[in-house]
């Protein structure tokens, strides 16, 4: 099969691994409907993700159907349609029992991480049972496959840690793709403001269509003055930091108000301050964690009723093996104007061109090819 294979900092390569096989009773065989790119594997690439060593296959989110079961494995069956979530579980253990997928005993972020990931043709899935999500009958597969990580880390990771509730402002700070999706999963719970703070004018731009009530660019470091316009100097009900680095999570403590509640979805690749001399008199809350995904069934009944549509959160889509390129234009994402970017395994590189854009090509390349002639 032919996989995306880490070698090192900066060094990926689209190439030929071996199929995996079943490696314990509870796995299971998928093969790779659909997957995508997460700032995580930017992360990983940049040597920033310790235990991802080289030879890995990357990727942690898709959309698949199952190939092959192992003898333990009881709610799943060869054809089923599934995603593949980034974080796996035994279901057993003690972090299981509390709903702590994230830290399981036997499972956790393994998929790209510790163990090869489905940036693949196909991919080993461990704990199926406890893991796996059958997507319902009918469903848009794009639609499924933003549940695999990006939309249950905005809502979980952000959200739900950050206690958001009727009538708060929520300051989202970062308006990329899981900014993003901290905004679209916010409204379920009826703020007042959904702030989002960026530097970016295209990624300001889809907040506001994806739901925030104001967009602030901060180019020109005036995110704080606006803020604390905005709230009557009083600083915002909830901080949601979803960058991931010291100047956003500065910014971050300055602007939370009394009793507000702060979450962090942004991965930090280094330690950074907290201004505990200054929060400890405002009493506020501070949160962070990795996506348990047990927010995932819910996020399907909201799609299959109608009233969530994570489709918004994608700008690109490729075929699977153009997947070098696809990483080469995520890492220009502001330049390129990318957020979510689809990876679809049967669609090969000629067929990501649609029928339409084809003859559209062909009948411009035949009247260039007559003016050419007519000038000659």
């Amino acid at each position: 099969m032919k996989a995306l294979v880490y070698h090192g900092p900066g060094e990926i390569t689209w190439e030929e691994r071996p199929r995996p096989v079943l490696g314990e009773a509870s796995d299971v065989i998928v093969e790779i409907s659909k997957t995508t790119l997460c700032g995580t594997d930017l992360a990983i690439l940049k040597g920033g993700v310790s235990t991802v060593k080289p030879g890995r296959i990357l990727g942690h989110e898709a959309t698949a159907r199952i190939v092959e079961v192992g003898p333990a494995v009881s709610d799943f069956a060869v054809g089923d349609h599934v995603i593949v979530p980034c974080t796996t579980s035994c279901g057993r253990c003690p972090a299981c029992r509390k709903g702590l997928f994230s830290s399981c005993d036997r499972g956790g972020w393994q998929i790209g991480n510790t163990r090869d990931g489905v940036q693949a043709e196909f991919a080993c899935i461990p704990c199926a049972d406890s893991s796996l999500h059958k997507i319902p009958k009918g469903m848009d597969e794009e639609a499924a496959l933003m549940l695999a990580d990006i939309l249950p880390t905005g809502l979980e990771v952000g959200v739900q840690k950050a206690d958001v509730g009727l009538g708060d402002v929520v300051v989202v700070i970062g308006a990329g793709p899981v900014g993003l999706a901290t905004i679209v999963a916010a409204q379920f719970y009826g703020p007042s403001q959904i702030v989002a703070v960026d530097r970016d004018a295209h990624r300001l731009e889809a907040a506001l269509r994806l739901g925030a009530t104001i967009a602030i660019d901060n180019t020109d470091g005036s995110a704080e003055k606006q803020i604390l316009e905005i709230t009557g100097g009083r600083g915002a009900d909830v901080v949601i930091e979803a960058i991931g680095s010291t100047p956003t999570f500065e910014l971050a403590q300055r602007i939370i108000g009394a009793g507000g509640r702060m979450a962090n979805v942004g991965i930090f690749s280094k330690s950074t301050e907290i201004h505990n001399h200054v929060l400890w008199t405002r009493n506020i809350s501070l949160k962070m964690g990795v996506v348990n995904t047990n927010s995932i069934p819910v996020l399907l009944r909201m799609i299959e009723a109608g009233r969530l549509d994570p489709r918004g959160l994608i700008s690109h889509r490729f075929a699977l093996d153009e997947i070098l390129h696809a990483y080469d234009l995520f890492k220009n994402a502001a330049r390129e104007q990318a957020l979510k970017i689809v990876l679809d395994a049967g669609k090969s590189p000629v067929s990501a061109i649609g029928e339409e854009e084809k003859q559209i090509q062909f009948i411009v390349g035949r009247v260039l090819a007559s003016l050419k002639g007519e000038a000659a």
